[in-house]
């Protein structure tokens, strides 16, 4: 029965919510500050829906009732959540909570783009410009003052520990040999009005980067470079969600370059040994991260992630989801790899009298086949888990390369070049 606030309030809530999309379609200033609330005023939604319904139901342990869609970003999960989890969070390593508010001699409130050498938390020394997202701020920082020791420090209010979870998560179920695949946060300063999160920190810029830098001169990125991080991002996702872990924000934006301290050869690219060990990118920013092992296993998620471009076909849909957002956000990165834009999909009747999804732009003649079908199966996996998929869509695309030494030696002169562009600009 639906609840008498929703049934007599129906109409308000529809009304607000169109105020919200209408502005935000026109782009009303402060845009960034109406896109915020309009989260805040769904999530408050999702809080007093929820609310209604648990109030019926005699439980004792949050998420651990009969199967129902449930929202993993709204306030009222995220809260359940924290509060489950909270023995574990004491015992993580570098966990440091306080009820005081921050009492720090800056302001954290005060901080901007002239905030360099400013002194946070008695130790780090801000030596950037923030980047800003929408709920926190990362600055580069030293610690101690010595150049040697950098790190990076996402500010954040309200404060937020969901994330440092999701980080101690990544370092007990990921393989060591992995590990620099995913990130790594020291410590996490929690206070009553801010948290600060302190994280290695890795300067040589994103995937956005790239493209962008591929983009701007109005050529192509070579198939054979798009291939390289096609593989890398297909191995993430397989190990993420292998040990039960979505990270819910996938996007280039989120996926660091990392660099071999030497040079690269045409031997060990096969077995990842050598300097392609070091060589690949580091997937960051866990505040949408999903942890299955707090959920059924019959688990079905609901809720829509509100990043423009990479809401997945069963959000667009209003369709259950799990491992999809994950894997659509690959699609869309992959597709700006090729197109230098965002992915538009089409539905396609099939001669079976089905239909399925497929990027709208076409797919170029000299492109390997490789591309059709990773959309292809990516777009339209309605599977439980997708690592078989992963892995063999990962091993089609290893073989490519493996097929023929001149595409390796190629691979590596590409990287080389990029580096230099991008990390002396």
């Amino acid at each position: 029965m639906t609840p008498d606030f929703l049934r007599s309030g129906y109409f308000i809530w529809k009304e607000a919510y169109m105020v919200y999309q209408t502005g935000i379609l026109r782009k009303a200033e402060p845009l960034a500050r109406l896109e915020r609330a309009k989260v805040l005023f769904l999530d408050r939604l999702s809080y007093r829906i929820n609310a209604s319904s648990l109030q019926k139901t005699d439980y004792t342990e949050p998420m651990e009732m009969e199967k129902r869609r449930v929202n993993p970003w709204s306030a009222s999960t995220t809260k359940e959540l924290l509060e489950k989890i909270n023995p574990q969070m004491m015992k993580y390593a570098g966990y440091h909570p306080s009820k005081k508010a921050y009492s720090g001699d800056v302001a954290l409130s005060s901080l901007q783009n002239s905030s360099r050498n400013k002194i946070v938390e008695r130790k780090y020394e801000i030596k950037g410009c923030p980047v800003k997202g929408g709920f926190a701020q990362v600055y580069k920082a030293y610690v101690n003052s010595n150049p040697d020791e950098v790190v990076a420090l996402k500010i954040q209010r309200p404060p937020f520990p969901w994330e440092f979870h999701m980080y101690r998560q990544l370092d007990q179920r990921i393989p060591e040999n992995q590990s620099s695949s995913f990130g790594y946060v020291h410590r996490l300063h929690l206070f009553s009005d801010y948290s600060i999160l302190v994280c290695d920190y890795l300067s040589h810029g994103t995937l956005q980067d790239v493209i962008n830098s591929y983009a701007v001169t109005g050529k192509p990125m070579e198939e054979v470079l798009c291939i390289y991080y096609t593989i890398e991002m297909l191995h993430m996702l397989e190990t993420l969600h292998g040990v039960g872990i979505i990270h819910g924000d996938f996007k280039p934006d989120n996926l660091l370059i990392r660099y071999s301290r030497s040079n690269l050869t045409e031997d060990g690219f096969k077995e990842r040994s050598g300097p392609w060990r070091d060589q690949g990118l580091c997937l960051v920013d866990w505040g949408r991260g999903i942890d299955l092992h707090l959920f059924p296993d019959d688990i079905e998620f609901e809720g829509d992630c509100r990043t423009s471009g990479f809401r997945c076909v069963e959000m667009q849909e209003r369709k259950p989801w799990t491992f999809q957002v994950d894997t659509y956000g690959l699609c869309v990165v992959i597709h700006m790899m090729l197109h230098h834009s965002y992915m538009e999909i089409v539905k396609k009747g099939t001669s079976d009298g089905g239909y399925v999804y497929l990027p709208k732009a076409p797919f170029k003649r000299y492109w390997s086949d490789l591309w059709k079908d990773l959309f292809t199966k990516l777009l339209n996996n309605n599977c439980g888990n997708d690592c078989e998929l992963l892995r063999s869509l990962r091993k089609s695309f290893e073989d490519y390369l493996h097929s023929d030494d001149k595409l390796v030696r190629k691979l590596k002169e590409l990287l080389a070049k990029q580096r230099l562009l991008l990390c002396s600009a």
